[in-house]
């Protein structure tokens, strides 16, 4: 027996504020009882000896670690600067910055 009924859908279409013509609430009665019948079979095979998984796949990190290494100085990063001041980057205004 099919949980899902005409009256029902067009009660949520009421509650959903959504205007339902009789052909939507027949397709959708059909297509909701599918999805209401998926979720009871998945919910048979839950059980409480299957954990519980957030990915199919076991996921571990990929990263390496953080380690320092060598660095560049101050003045080697400068040396190419085309435009210094301050012992900064000087760059030109964007997005109509003053100067």
């Amino acid at each position: 027996m099919s949980e899902i009924t005409p009256e029902l859908v067009r009660h949520l279409g009421v509650l959903a504020r959504i205007q339902l013509s009789d052909e939507e609430v027949e397709r959708l009665t059909g297509q909701l009882d599918v999805i209401v019948d998926n979720i009871a079979k998945v919910s048979e095979v839950a059980t409480p000896d299957v954990p519980a998984t957030s990915h199919p796949v076991p996921l571990q990190n990929v990263f390496r670690p953080d380690e320092v290494g060598a660095t560049l100085t101050h003045a080697q990063a400068m040396q190419n600067a085309p435009d210094a001041a301050g012992g900064r980057f000087r760059v030109t205004a964007i997005l109509g910055e003053e100067q």
